[in-house]
């Protein structure tokens, strides 16, 4: 069982390196160390935490976690779509994620925290009727629907957070260069992971690999006083 959970750890973390190293050589999401995922225009990060611990942020906490970049906000059915599809690779359990989605009393309706207008929404039935001051939104990851939930009673097991792109030049396509570079990245990971395990394996069997090679001199030393006794026949022998 141990085996089978670092086995998934370590084929997640080829997965999250992969994802990372294509992000870095786009060169347009975030570079602050984290997995930023391309998607169009934007760039997400998935907090996925430790996968064997139950996860559970506040509002104020999931804000937090994005450092300075907003959380969530989704603009069509596509990248909701998207967000969803993602989701299940990084999460194996249903998630519940906040979206940076507010209740403003000055307009008396919903708005994103980046100012974007609310132009898509996708909610659960009956959901849309409930818009008390300190209504905030939760994204249901097994269905894709939108929930409105308290803003500070509510506690959510997921956080997504969104930045733009960069826009300073036209996006190039990733040139075949990059995406070889990236394969062979791919490559020596797993190249260098096999022999870790093979080391491991060997550790755990013992040695008997090497075994059946001993090593037999090609001729065998006499002892001294066979040596000597060899040399006094030699000497008697001569005329």
């Amino acid at each position: 069982m141990e085996s089978w959970k670092k086995s998934r750890r370590f084929r997640f973390g080829l997965f999250l390196l992969c994802v990372h190293l294509q992000s870095v050589l786009t060169g347009d999401c975030p570079a602050d160390g984290r997995t930023w995922v391309p998607f169009k225009d934007r760039c997400y990060h998935f907090v996925h935490g430790e996968e064997d611990q139950i996860k559970s942020y506040t509002f104020d906490r999931a804000k937090t976690l994005c450092r300075g970049f907003e959380l969530l906000s989704i603009q069509s059915a596509e990248e909701n779509d998207f967000v969803i599809d993602y989701s299940q690779k990084v999460w194996k359990e249903e998630v519940n994620a906040w979206l940076g989605m507010y209740y403003d009393t000055d307009v008396d309706n919903m708005r994103w925290f980046g100012e974007e207008p609310v132009g898509f929404t996708n909610w659960e039935d009956g959901s849309s009727d409930l818009a008390p001051i300190e209504t905030c939104v939760a994204l249901h990851s097994n269905t894709g629907k939108w929930e409105n939930v308290s803003c500070q009673e509510e506690v959510e097991n997921g956080v997504i957070c969104e930045a733009s792109q960069k826009s300073e030049e036209p996006k190039k396509k990733p040139s075949a260069l990059l995406s070889a570079l990236v394969i062979l990245s791919v490559v020596l990971i797993m190249g260098v992971s096999a022999v870790v395990w093979f080391l491991h394996q060997k550790h755990n069997l013992g040695t008997t690999i090497f075994t059946a090679f001993e090593y037999h001199p090609p001729f065998r030393v006499l002892e001294t006083d066979q040596s000597c006794l060899v040399e006094a026949e030699e000497t008697d022998s001569v005329p």
